[in-house]
């Protein structure tokens, strides 16, 4: 899973990149590559007892057909580290950001699930909102791992949004989602733009982009990996590191993790 296997228009993909705040790169990987990232988070999932409590997060406290996010679990997994670190997505990054791409750290490699029936919204916000970079320059690599479309919950993308600065935030009380955009109104959702995705697909997002998603009533799952790449350019604050351990603390005494 080192090496790109499509062709890809750079200079196109930052074009679009910088005017819309996101892309997307059809059939980045291919079916076996999917099953075989399926199986390895099938195996970390049957691991679950024996790994860290911070690793998954559930929409039912315990149930494992409920996860909604699993994270940290690079240490686990040798082959998705190695994915994460290898210019797989990387090389991308690079032509997006116009900088080095560097990989987050243990918490930038994330399994993201909404369960069949029960996966709950994810509130309008901008990732950057959590990340606290100065600059605020940074993106998130999304590969689809099931057929996602408008039914069982797609990714819905405000364009343009990365380039007006941050919206205000406050508690959303999604599990997993802390804070979402307080403002976010039928103007913006009628401008958003709904991306139906197949198994394999990239869809690459900048930190600041405000995006969300529906629920997930349908009998499907909508999975996807998410890996996390800071410009080099980005700094880390302190603050940054306080409010995130503080999140994982909170929704340990909450028993949803």
């Amino acid at each position: 899973m080192g090496s790109l296997l499509i062709s890809v228009d750079y200079t196109a993909l930052r074009s679009d990149f910088q005017r819309d705040g996101y892309v997307v790169v059809r059939g980045f990987m291919n079916i076996e590559e999917i099953s075989n990232i399926n199986r390895r988070i099938e195996a970390l999932i049957d691991r679950l007892p024996e790994l860290d409590e911070e690793t998954a997060f559930y929409e039912v406290p315990g149930d494992t057909e409920s996860i909604m996010r699993l994270q940290k679990f690079g240490r686990y997994d040798q082959e998705l580290q190695e994915l994460y670190e290898s210019d797989r997505c990387r090389v991308l990054s690079r032509h997006l950001l116009n900088d080095e791409a560097v990989p987050r750290g243990p918490g930038g490699l994330q399994w993201f699930g909404k369960p069949p029936r029960i996966g709950k919204i994810t509130p309008p916000h901008q990732d950057g909102f959590y990340f606290k970079l100065e600059p605020s320059e940074a993106l998130t690599c999304w590969i689809a791992l099931d057929s996602i479309d408008e039914a069982n919950g797609c990714i819905r993308f405000l364009p343009g949004s990365h380039l007006r600065g941050y919206r205000p935030h406050a508690m959303s009380n999604v599990m997993g989602f802390s804070r979402g955009v307080t403002d976010y109104d039928d103007v913006d959702r009628a401008a958003e733009q709904a991306i139906i995705a197949s198994p394999g697909d990239l869809i690459v997002h900048h930190c600041m982009t405000v995006h969300r998603a529906d629920p997930n009533p349908s009998d499907r799952w909508r999975r996807a990996l998410g890996m996390v790449y800071y410009a080099g350019r980005a700094r880390v604050t302190e603050e940054s590191e306080a409010y995130v351990e503080g999140l994982i603390k909170k929704w340990i005494a909450e028993g949803r993790a």
